[in-house]
């Protein structure tokens, strides 16, 4: 049995607490920055947050009044007088419940503005980063994990407004309250201040201790809490995989390991965590009876009233809890300055150009393009694409067809500008696709891929993504164009039908009838076809096949292959081997002509024969 103990629950708040930033300064500097526009709002929460402790710190001196006066009138009573007035007791505790109230006032004022602030800066983030993805180039995308894209989406502002909604106010009011409450202290009576001051040095010792010994275990926590996260999306994501291996036994070992380093780290994090409250407090009882022992000796020798040691003693509380919270405050600090400078090197990383110089007007394009001599490599010193070089005449429909990793998906995403050449040039009509804007280039192009998008909506809805502002009977004729309306209309609902979230409610034939259908209602100048029918049976294959047909009539069509079969009526077909165009021409010639096409050919159709 596994030890279902690992803390998966600490992923935002206590989890994160820990993590300590790479420059602290500099990430809170920024964080200040970019709250620069909620100034005035701050400005309004700190002088209620200020308020608020002020009027709790007065209240403990004018309560003390009371109880002096209740003294002195026993003392009275006991000796004759006229006893205890409670009229003025009245009065006092009167003003007493007034400070209090105005105190809660002010701080339920402050904690609204504060929750304001912080909800405004996590949205404003939220809206950057969306903004920012769009605006991030696609190796940005495949160098990194989606977790890890996903987390300073997530867990890193979400960090950020829990602890900019907690320690900003705790600190001032913890600051304000240290500061007053010594003053009153002093203001009693400057010998038992000192004494009580004694257990500062103390506590801060203690504190220093356990958060420097501690610190590593919430490091190490933040570590093994993602791993463990990243390992339970993987394993959702491809159960069927596992299943399909039997590596169901390895996955669980895999995880067991992780989850007790997670578990250790965890436990030690928050054992270390859980001491400082007990020996602080204990610390604490010891400057109450340094404080008792003199207060005593000095109310016997009439220096001090009685009501003011009632009142000195609240104060000690009072002196000793904003140091523990201070203490706090440095840990939610860490942690927000951490998931500050994640969230803002994601911000300031480097974007794609958007905007061209003198971009071309795309109103005309007829989808005329040409490769000249491209050259191209993920990594500049490790070139896929050595000498690439074409025409295709706009209407054309062009097969790319190669072994894996000749680098014919990467051509279309150069086509497309997802990344830049090394050298040479691709044009469009004539024109560099630099000079275009990278939002115009792409409107150009339709897409139909392998992996089929779809998302959580009626089927209507997802055809209509292709063009908003489509209407429904052009959407209706788009899917009939498809081959789609026939297995739409047997649907429950026809085109009103919702989709699940994982779109696992149709088949995946028919999804690529629903994107092929996107695409025809989009009406671009150029298309892209990406092993559209290689995840089908023969069948569907047909029907798709039939589809893409009508959708590729008149345009320029781009279309990459496994199954020779389906491009043997393409006008040109290019065959691409280790980045370069190796053969070019039709179905016919290149059979004819008995080299690399014609082998690739012959092999998939023995291979069909055996079948």
């Amino acid at each position: 049995m596994s030890k279902a103990r690992g803390p998966m629950g600490h992923g935002h708040g206590h989890g994160m607490s820990g993590e300590k930033a790479k420059d602290f300064k500099s990430a809170m500097k920024r964080l200040f920055q970019y709250m620069k526009r909620y100034r005035i709002q701050l400005g309004i929460m700190m002088i209620f947050a200020v308020g608020s402790t002020i009027f709790n710190i007065i209240g403990p001196k004018i309560l003390g009044k009371a109880t002096t006066e209740l003294f002195n009138g026993l003392v009275s009573k006991i000796s004759g007088g006229s006893g205890i007035n409670f009229g003025k007791i009245g009065e006092i505790l009167l003003w007493t419940l007034g400070l209090y109230l105005v105190s809660s006032a002010f701080s339920f004022i402050q904690g609204w503005i504060m929750t304001g602030i912080s909800n405004q800066v996590t949205y404003s983030l939220r809206k950057d980063i969306s903004k920012k993805i769009n605006r991030l180039p696609m190796k940005y995308f495949e160098s990194r994990t989606h977790g890890e894209i996903l987390s300073r989406i997530t867990n890193d502002v979400d960090t950020l407004q829990t602890s900019i909604n907690q320690s900003f106010t705790q600190l001032i009011t913890s600051v304000t309250m240290l500061v007053g409450v010594f003053l009153m202290m002093l203001s009693i009576n400057v010998w038992m201040t000192l004494a009580a001051v004694l257990i500062l040095p103390i506590s801060m010792l203690i504190i220093s201790k356990v958060m420097k010994h501690s610190q590593k275990y919430f490091q190490a926590q933040q570590k093994y809490l993602g791993e463990v996260n990243g390992q339970i999306e993987e394993i959702y994501s491809g159960q069927n995989v596992v299943k399909a291996f039997n590596k169901e036994e390895d996955v669980v070992k895999e995880f067991e390991a992780t989850n007790e380093k997670l578990y250790t780290s965890a436990w030690r994090s928050q054992f270390f965590s859980g001491m400082m409250m007990p020996i602080m407090q204990f610390v604490g009882n010891l400057g109450y009876v340094m404080v008792a022992l003199l207060g005593g000796v000095m109310v016997i020798k009439g220096k001090v009233a009685v009501g003011d040691i009632q009142a000195f003693f609240q104060y000690i509380r009072n002196f000793t809890q904003p140091i523990q919270q201070i203490a706090q405050v440095t840990n939610l600090l860490q942690s927000s300055a951490a998931a500050a400078e994640r969230v803002f090197e994601f911000l300031d990383e480097e974007e794609e150009d958007q905007i061209a110089e003198h971009p071309v007007d795309i109103s005309n394009i007829q989808g005329n393009v040409e490769a000249r001599h491209v050259a191209f490599g993920y990594n500049p010193d490790r070139l896929i694409i050595h000498d690439f070089s074409g025409v295709v005449k706009a209407g054309q429909k062009v097969a790319i067809v190669g072994p894996t990793g000749a680098g014919k998906t990467t051509m279309i995403k150069l086509l497309m500008r997802f990344y830049d050449v090394n050298s040479g040039e691709i044009l469009i009509d004539g024109h560099n696709v630099k000079d275009f804007n990278r939002s115009q280039l792409r409107e150009m192009f339709g897409m139909v891929l392998q992996d089929t998008w779809l998302f959580h909506g009626t089927i209507m809805e997802n055809i209509r993504y292709g063009r908003l502002d489509a209407t429904d009977e052009e959407v209706i004729a788009a899917a009939k164009a498809a081959h789609a309306h026939h297995f739409i209309m047997s649907q429950p609902g026809g085109y009103q039908m919702m989709l699940n979230e994982e779109t696992s409610n149709i088949s995946q034939g028919q999804k690529q009838l629903l994107t092929i259908a996107r695409a025809i209602l989009a009406d671009n100048k150029i298309l892209i076809l990406d092993e559209a029918t290689s995840s089908v049976d023969t069948r569907t294959e047909e029907q798709i096949q039939g589809a893409m047909d009508n959708l590729m009539r008149g345009r320029t069509s781009f279309v990459i292959a496994h199954r020779l079969s389906t491009i043997r009526d393409a006008d040109l077909i290019l065959v691409m081997k280790d980045g370069d165009i190796i053969e070019q021409g039709t179905h016919d010639s290149l059979l004819a002509e008995g080299g690399f096409y014609a082998n690739l050919y012959n092999s998939q159709f023995e291979k069909a024969e055996a079948i």
